[in-house]
């Protein structure tokens, strides 16, 4: 695919001198992530595109004036590509589309392409459309990827949709929807389940990318799973995972976010392959702060550079290599007939973009975003989706017989892992209930369907880190149902109803009072604010969580796992403990 100017004759003329540029950026050194090579050049644009590229690498004369309406200065810095995400989810920064191109444009993103699979298992197709209409006119080019894990594991948990075939392909003819999304059933692509292959059907038929999700598969596994047309894998964490990957031809999107960072590891063990055409850089989540202080793609081609690249082929991996992946053949690059978005630096072992040029236009300078955003307001960005019932104080115990029972207890093993394992406990009876409070270690836990079905479940977690009070949230992948981790019935309930009445968020209560509670009213999962806003927000609900005793790198991110039935082992959604390994769910009371 690629991207057609409006007047494919206007380009080669003003390619050709017959008519002006509208912008000639010159005085710079323009790095060709075709060759490798860098060199001063003039670039002059029509139209959003390149029309052509004035040079003499080789000393022979070959350079020529262009001539524009508008010129550029580049004082001698480095011009190359606009920066590519290869796998990202915006909903982890927490803010709508607009407000992620205003924080990540200055930093010389261009581009980037997002899984809305967190807005769709709480809103459904309606929600996917919705992300790809913010994204409309805005100075960033956000392609979509349809998403196939709505929910995630169908059975074990209840989201506000289920996604098959015909979602697929309603999704597949939206515009700015480029390819299936992280495609993480990889049990179903080997048995051939009925919901992934009409999944995987609707995609290959239409020869759009299909994005892969294929955490330690290996060998024979892992190539089943290529051969059913699955291209990529952000999940890799292992240097034998990396190298196996890319032997095999997928593309390695290694990933340096705000919870994964796994750049150093996978950089260092395929940086001395004599080819990296399918080695790409992704971010898959970033939190606000992050993108305000350390950046957005020029903070993982920094972190790439560290770990051992050269700074083009850092840069080539964050720019043409996505662009190769996702199947559009002319971003990604500098040359006559490519979309001319572009930035500036002086750095290229730490780009920081001191000027980023989106279609050909100025869209921001100096760290300051130029470009005017769209102002757009849309329904759902006022409608409450938290459709939960509230609880009895009643339903937030456990009842149980005798002096002490025997139950399954999920356990997080490391204050900073979101990985879980099952232990049956014995724990003791006081009244007719469960009693927890010798034991600070111990929380109870409620999973409170949200979507309208009004089911819950409760269960008991061992080493979730707080120590009193309540913590609540509606980000808990990847249902988005109202999870919560608590001491007293009346403090979950008080965090409960905060959120049901705020639409969504994260809440600390402590004490019968609300210590912290950050809003997060589109969709449960999403804020109308801009980063600068928001993240006074953050910092404040982080700060209220560590004083229940949450104090890990990323306490409002704690709870968000609880509930996800694909990371190992022992989860609880709506529907009760799951033990992911069996993919089943488990009684709360161990049989004896």
């Amino acid at each position: 695919m690629k991207i057609e100017p409006k007047d494919r004759r206007a380009l080669t003329d003003a390619a050709l001198g017959r008519i002006l540029c509208d912008l000639v950026i010159e005085n710079v050194r323009l790095v060709n992530v075709f060759t490798g090579e860098i060199y001063p050049a003039s670039v002059g644009i029509k139209d959003g595109f390149i029309a052509a590229v004035s040079a003499d690498p080789d000393g022979k004369g070959t350079a020529f004036p262009i001539e524009g309406a508008e010129r550029y200065d580049g004082g001698r810095d480095y011009l190359l590509p606009g920066f590519i995400d290869a796998h990202v989810h915006i909903e982890s920064s927490m803010v709508t589309p607009p407000n992620m191109a205003a924080a990540v444009v200055p930093s010389g993103t261009t581009t980037i392409i997002t899984d809305p699979h967190e807005v769709a298992n709480v809103g459904g197709v309606e929600a996917v459309r919705y992300m790809a209409e913010a994204a409309e006119g805005l100075p960033l080019r956000v392609y979509i990827m349809a998403p196939s894990c709505v929910p995630a594991v169908p059975g074990l948990e209840h989201a506000g949709a289920c996604f098959g075939g015909p979602e697929m392909e309603e999704l597949l003819e939206i515009d700015s929807v480029i390819g299936v999304a992280e495609i993480m059933d990889f049990a179903g692509v080997l048995d051939h389940s009925d919901r992934m292959e009409a999944i995987l059907d609707a995609g290959r038929k239409r020869g759009v990318f299909l994005q892969g999700h294929a955490p330690s598969l290996s060998g024979r596994r892992l190539s089943g799973y290529i051969a059913a047309g699955i291209e990529s894998d952000h999940e890799s964490r292992t240097a034998g995972e990396a190298r196996e990957k890319l032997r095999l031809g997928m593309f390695l999107d290694a990933r340096e976010g705000s919870v994964s960072t796994d750049i150093e590891t996978l950089i260092g063990a395929v940086k001395d392959f004599p080819s990296l055409s399918n080695l790409t850089l992704c971010t898959d989540d970033r939190e606000p702060e992050d993108l305000l202080t350390q950046g957005h793609m020029n903070y993982v081609v920094a972190r790439a550079v560290q770990a051992g690249l050269t700074p083009v082929q850092a840069i080539t991996c964050a720019t043409l290599n996505v662009a190769r992946e996702i199947g559009i053949r002319n971003i990604g690059g500098i040359a006559p007939g490519w979309v001319a978005d572009l930035q500036i630096v002086s750095d290229l072992a730490a780009p920081k973009a001191r000027a980023v040029f989106f279609g050909g236009v100025l869209a921001a300078e100096e760290g300051r975003l130029l470009a005017p955003l769209p102002e757009r307001q849309f329904d759902v960005e006022s409608r409450n989706t938290v459709d939960v019932r509230i609880p009895s104080p009643e339903e937030l115990r456990i009842p149980a017989r005798g002096s002490k029972a025997k139950i399954n207890v999920v356990v997080y093993d490391s204050p900073q892992s979101a990985f879980t394992r099952l232990a049956v406990e014995e724990v003791p009876v006081k009244d007719g209930f469960l009693d927890l409070s010798g034991d600070p270690d111990l929380n109870f836990a409620a999973v409170l369907n949200r979507h309208g079905r009004g089911n819950m479940a409760v269960a008991v977690v061992r080493n979730f880190g707080s120590r009193e009070g309540a913590v609540a949230s509606t980000v808990a992948h990847d249902s988005h149902n109202l999870a919560v981790v608590y001491d007293t019935p009346e403090n979950a309930l008080l965090a409960i109803e905060t959120l049901a009445a705020s639409g969504g968020g994260h809440c600390a209560v402590k004490d019968g009072r609300v210590i912290g509670h950050l809003p997060l009213p589109i969709y449960g999962l999403l804020s109308p604010l801009p980063c600068g806003e928001l993240v006074p927000q953050v910092n404040a609900m982080k700060k209220a969580l560590r004083s229940l005793g949450v104090d890990t790198k990323n306490p409002v991110m704690r709870i968000v796992s609880l509930t996800l039935p694909v990371i190992p082992e022992g989860k609880l959604t709506d529907l009760g403990i799951v033990d992911v390994n069996a993919q089943k769910i488990v009684p709360l009371f161990a049989e004896k």
